[in-house]
């Protein structure tokens, strides 16, 4: 799988492990930044970049990294077709993949350990949609939101 990853100074280092991790693990990772670690850089690009990134392939995903989760998170919502969830939990992610089909995980590099964050990981890339009616018909609802708004 390909997955692009992305982030501001506060998420750098956490980026930097997800992204061993998952190179050993056989994935194809594309890192769009923040590729140096600056402590005056700003999220909304590096968060940008990876939600573009994967509206191009449905089959892509996206992990983001800033301080909180949640600037990052906004951003990549900005974007049609991106569906983003703060991973704060393995159940989180589960439930965010399972029901809502989310397509870029946002993680916090400031209040989670690495072992918190590859277990997250893991969830998020190997939890399919479970696609029942009613999770469909909530994500029609949001494109009808994207496509009207």
């Amino acid at each position: 799988m390909t997955i692009y990853l992305g982030g501001d100074h506060a998420g750098f280092e956490l980026k930097k492990a997800v992204s061993a991790a998952l190179l050993e693990d056989g994935h194809t990772v594309r890192d769009l930044g923040n590729t140096a670690y600056d402590e005056g850089d700003d999220y909304p690009p590096f968060a940008k970049a990876v939600a573009d990134a994967v509206t191009k392939n449905k089959t892509f995903r996206g992990i983001v990294f800033c301080g909180n989760a949640e600037g990052v998170c906004i951003v990549a919502n900005k974007v049609d077709g991106v569906r983003a969830g703060i991973g704060f939990s393995a159940e989180a992610a589960r439930s965010a993949r399972n029901d809502d089909d989310i397509n870029v995980l946002c993680l916090p590099g400031r209040l989670m350990t690495f072992d918190e964050a590859i277990q997250i990981v893991h969830i998020f890339l190997d939890t399919p949609y479970e696609g029942a009616e009613r999770h469909n018909r909530r994500l029609n609802q949001i494109k009808d939101i994207e496509e009207t708004n």
